[in-house]
This record gives C-alpha cells, sequence and structure tokens, in this order.
C-alpha cells in the first residue's frame, strides 16, 4: 500500500508542480494564475492538453513548443518532477496524519518560491502572506513543539537575517528575510537554526559555483531562495537526525 499510495502523491505532485510553475512565474508580474490559459511565451499558442501533462510532455516534444520549436526551460519538468518526488516522501515519511497536510503546505510553499526567485530574484509577499497565515492557524491547530516555540522560530529567524542584511547592507534580500519567519512557523526553534545553518552551508557552494562559471564579480546577486528551500525540506524531515549527527561529532 505505501508504493500505491507513494505514487498517488507523486502523480498528484507533479500536477500541482505545473501549477506552481505558474504561480511562481506569473505572481511576482501581478499577473493572473488564471487567465490567460497556459500559452508558449515565444509565439503565444495555447497549450493543449498533450502539452500539459507533467513530466511526460517536456520529453515526448523533446523540449520544444510544437508551433513554433522554441525551446522550453527544463525547469518546468524539473520542479514538476521535484514536486511530485517530494510529495511522496511527505507521505512515506508521514503516513496519514494531520502533520501531512503541513508538510504538503510547506513542500508546495518552498516550490513556489524556488520557481519565483530563480527566475526573478524575487519572493513576492503576495505568497509568503497565505503561507504564513495558514501555518499560524496550522501549527496552533497541528502542534509539534510547544505553543510558543514555532512563535520564536519566526522571530529568531526573521532577526538573524535581518542583523545580516544590516550588516551586509543590502546583501540579504527581503524576500528571504520574511521566507525565513514563515519557516520558523513550520520547523520550530531548532529545526529553523539547523535551515539557517544548512543554507548557509548550500547557499556559498551554489555561489562560488555560479561565480567561477559566470567569471563574474563577487558583488553579483545569486538567488539564495533555492538553497532555503532545500535546508528546510532537509532540517523538515531530518532535522533531528542532522542535530543528533552534529553532537555526537563532539562526544
Amino acid at each position: 500500500m505505501t508504493v500505491l499510495w507513494g505514487s498517488v502523491f507523486f502523480i498528484y505532485g507533479c500536477i500541482f508542480g505545473s501549477f506552481f510553475n505558474v504561480v511562481g512565474l506569473r505572481v511576482p508580474k501581478k499577473e493572473s494564475i488564471i487567465t490567460p490559459p497556459s500559452h508558449c511565451t515565444h509565439c503565444g499558442k495555447k497549450l493543449g492538453m498533450i502539452d500539459l501533462i507533467p513530466v511526460l510532455s517536456f520529453i515526448f516534444l523533446k523540449g520544444k513548443c510544437r508551433r513554433c520549436g522554441t525551446k522550453i526551460s527544463p525547469i518546468y519538468p524539473f520542479m514538476e518532477f521535484v514536486t511530485g518526488g517530494l510529495y511522496a516522501l511527505a507521505y512515506v515519511q508521514i503516513g496519514f496524519k494531520l502533520e501531512l497536510i503541513i508538510a504538503i503546505l510547506f513542500i508546495s510553499l518552498l516550490v513556489i518560491i524556488t520557481v519565483s526567485d530563480i527566475a526573478y530574484m524575487l519572493i513576492p509577499d503576495k505568497v509568503l502572506l497565505p503561507f504564513a497565515i495558514t501555518f499560524l492557524i496550522g501549527r496552533w491547530i497541528i502542534p509539534t513543539s510547544p505553543w510558543w516555540d514555532s512563535l520564536l522560530a519566526a522571530a529568531v529567524g526573521f532577526s538573524v537575517l535581518f542583523l545580516i542584511a544590516i550588516v551586509s547592507k543590502g546583501g540579504m534580500g527581503g524576500g528571504d528575510i520574511k521566507l525565513f519567519f514563515v519557516i520558523g512557523l513550520v520547523l520550530g526553534t531548532i529545526n529553523t537554526l539547523v535551515t539557517l545553518f544548512l543554507a548557509s552551508l548550500i547557499g556559498s557552494v551554489v555561489g562560488i559555483y555560479i561565480l567561477k562559471k559566470t567569471g563574474k564579480g563577487r558583488k553579483t546577486p545569486v538567488p539564495f531562495g533555492p538553497s532555503i528551500a532545500i535546508a528546510a525540506i532537509v532540517a523538515y524531515f531530518w532535522g533531528a537526525d542532522f542535530v543528533d549527527w552534529y553532537q555526537h561529532l563532539f562526544i
């Protein structure tokens, strides 16, 4: 049954991942996520069913628009596949418990902000605010720690990144700061600190790689949202294991 339900969650995750691509690309541009319907951004052709099958359409059409032949960014099928995989992981790790709702919503947020940050280096408030309200209520209904821990974590995550932004004189984006507030509501204090540590590590590695590959200067902006998203996922599912492993290094 685990394989069956895992497959169901994967399929639905891929479908929602396709929608999250739309949200992540349109909301920062203040466009409707409903109209116009999905279309080729080059020739304007409205996409049909054969064009909209998550992951598979990209493979069958060899990554090109059927009408104009323009190459389609691989970020679309990649995020669809990742969303499917994370939805399945959430089910396998949690099962049919109320916490699964929080996990699915958390993954959804992180996918959307990853798309928007990669595309525009922007994490929209219109995405963060609804999720913040939802998680604030969700953690009151489905607590995993004392009621105050989520609020403390949100304050800690926000404050640390805000201080970094001040010290670095704008080196940290406002969207990243507010994102950590929302992450804190979900993860609690310990896992928020784990996320901060891992995000800094991942972001440094990614930043160095991108700057070396592009040959640009150190002040070139690099999206930090994807690194935060990866770190938050690791902390959400394996934060306690990471803390235990880290403590054993010094015992």
